[in-house]
């Protein structure tokens, strides 16, 4: 293996000096090449695991670079759509945008990321973007979850607690139930899911989703980034303390 680990130094050295149409192989040479190399990687196998590690960075980079660029180009739907509701301190000097569904399971263990989050810092301004992608019951509570946002938008976010931290799967039905219990009948939902269907805004929502690279829920954009997955609360906290220290999530 010395030999080899020589003999690639010397390639590169010289790949480095002589022009690349100079600088080529002959079959005896490849075959040659490729045996060393196949007999190195049998002995050395945890290279694969460093030549996965930096390819995963490589993707990751570059799907932030995407996200980043979308955040920018879309400000307004990102940050101040009508469409969503904003939790928290409607003023406040950092936002965190959530896309959620309310049947994800990380959504609901997230949930509590946020509670927490709006307890301890009382000038975080929090946007809650639905994002139903687990199947009909989830785009069917979010047509419930929608029309009792246009009916009584000061207790979106009692019904946001209720309906994703409840057991069992979210639905139409679960969606109604906990909209009676906060005193917006079922017969004035449906009137009102009749009167303004939401395929619209949910569309939307799923282009804007596919422009920041988001294929999963939660999803969080905070300031200039795109935070995939439930990062937890120490993660949220640290990226809006530097957006406050330097304008960006990572100072």
């Amino acid at each position: 293996m010395a030999f080899f680990s020589k003999t690639l130094t010397a390639l590169a050295l010289a790949a480095s000096i002589v022009p690349a149409q100079a600088f080529a192989f002959d079959d005896q040479q490849k075959k040659e090449l490729g045996e060393f190399i196949k007999q190195y990687l049998i002995e050395n196998p945890e290279i694969m695991l460093d030549v996965q590690d930096a390819l995963q960075k490589k993707q990751q980079m570059a799907q932030q670079v995407k996200a980043t660029m979308a955040i920018e180009n879309n400000t307004d739907g990102i940050f101040d759509s009508k469409y969503d509701v904003t939790l928290g301190n409607p003023k406040g000097d950092v936002t965190v945008v959530e896309f959620f569904d309310y049947n994800c399971t990380y959504c609901r263990h997230a949930l509590p990321d946020m509670q927490a989050l709006l307890k301890q810092d009382k000038n975080v301004r929090f946007v809650l973007k639905e994002f139903p992608i687990l199947g009909p019951d989830s785009v069917a509570a979010h047509r419930v979850a929608d029309a009792f946002r246009r009916l009584a938008p000061e207790k979106y976010g009692d019904f946001h607690v209720a309906l994703l931290g409840s057991d069992g799967r979210a639905s139409e039905d679960t969606a109604i139930q906990v909209a009676s219990s906060l005193g917006v009948s079922e017969d004035k939902i449906r009137a009102e899911m009749k009167k303004s269907p939401n395929d619209d805004i949910v569309q939307a929502t799923y282009q804007l989703a596919a422009n920041l690279g988001i294929s999963g829920t939660p999803s969080y954009v905070v300031g200039n980034e795109m935070v995939p997955g439930a990062v937890g609360i120490d993660d949220l906290e640290a990226k809006v303390k530097n957006m406050r220290a330097c304008g960006k999530t990572s100072c």
